[in-house]
């Protein structure tokens, strides 16, 4: 018994020595496996294969080598591997795309603003120099004044040129005399500058009584009230400068008359006489036939303005209120009596009177 367990021991100890000679013959003469496990020996048992690429949790591949790579010679070193984004790429280029507009964009600035650049230095340039010299003065609208008034008026600097002449300054001037009533200062290239004249009209000739109250002195006055100067007689040196134009007016607007000692017109001003600005208000105020046949105002006092008609019919108009009934109760009386009359009074509109001749 003894010596069959021995003998057992021995074969299964003879067993065991052999198979770890073995295992270590084996293990001597095959490459070592790779630390991964992921490479195994080819068919032939000669070179490992690399493992394919796998993917990673934020989206990008890596490779995983699975051995040395095929016909790399001893001592090489291994080639280094890296990782890109999809997300990292594309931001790559955005950020190219956006840096090239950008150098676009400043480009066509540079070039915008060199031409403002160039336009500005030749713009200084023209302005200060003698190329657009005012050689004449164009005066239009004017039948009172005469254009060497106005030109005078103007004053106009000589040397000045369209570019630098001062127009509001010179609409400035023009609006001192009474007669303009608005103008116009237009530049015509390339050496005219332009006076557009808007004058005021004679409403009336105003008898104004002199300083002694023995004599009158004409004035003439515009629509809205403004004094626009004495009448001198035609045959004064005065007159002699005067427009033909006034005089032809002074003989067909109406004249007021008898109007209040003390009156005191001045050139360019507004009247202040109530008597005076009542008589204005109500012809300016007429809009029937009657109108026309106005020749004359009394403007003593407010409440008995009195008009004159050519045909020498006297009507009491009292003040300027209620004109187009005054106007339309004094031709319902004319048309009663086509035989004439001598005197109406419409000062109280529904209270008439008058007499016939």
């Amino acid at each position: 018994m003894a010596s069959n367990y021995n003998r057992k021991s021995a074969s299964s100890g003879s067993r065991k020595a052999t198979s770890r000679r073995a295992s270590a013959s084996g293990s001597a003469g095959r490459a070592p496996r790779p630390a991964g496990g992921g490479g195994r020996p080819s068919a032939r048992g000669s070179m490992p294969r690399t493992a394919a690429p796998r993917p990673s949790s934020n989206g990008s591949y890596r490779v995983i080598p699975g051995g040395q790579l095929p016909n790399r010679r001893a001592g090489q070193s291994r080639p280094s591997l890296s990782s890109v984004r999809v997300g990292d790429i594309d931001r790559l280029e955005r950020s190219a795309r956006t840096q090239k507009t950008y150098r676009r964009h400043l480009v066509r600035i540079g070039v915008i603003a060199a031409l403002v650049l160039a336009l500005v230095v030749s713009g200084i340039a023209v302005y200060y120099s003698n190329l657009f010299a005012i050689e004449s003065v164009s005066v239009t609208g004017v039948e009172h004044l005469t254009a060497s008034d106005m030109s005078e008026l103007a004053s106009v600097p000589a040397g000045t040129t369209l570019l630098r002449v001062d127009t509001a300054g010179i609409r400035d001037r023009l609006l001192k005399d009474a007669w303009v009533q608005d103008v116009s200062v237009n530049r015509i290239f390339p050496n005219t500058l332009e006076l557009a004249v808007t004058e005021r009209t004679i409403a009336a000739v105003v008898d104004v009584p002199t300083e002694n109250a023995e004599s009158t002195q004409k004035w003439a006055i515009a629509s809205d009230g403004m004094w626009l100067m004495p009448i001198p007689a035609k045959d004064s040196e005065a007159g002699k400068k005067t427009s033909a134009k006034v005089y032809e007016d002074a003989e067909s607007v109406l004249a007021i008359t008898e109007v209040p000692y003390g009156t005191s017109p001045e050139v360019g001003a507004y009247c202040s006489d109530a008597s005076v600005n009542n008589a204005l208000a109500i012809v300016d105020g007429m809009t029937t036939e009657l109108a026309g046949q106005v020749k004359k105002v009394a403007a003593t006092e407010t409440e008995s303005t009195t008009l004159t008609l050519e045909s020498g019919v006297e009507i009491v108009f009292g003040t300027a209120d209620n004109i187009r009934d005054k106007e339309r109760v004094c031709l319902e009386i004319m048309k009663e009596h086509p035989d004439g009359l001598a005197y109406i009074n419409v000062r109280v509109v529904d209270r008439p009177t008058w007499r016939a001749l």
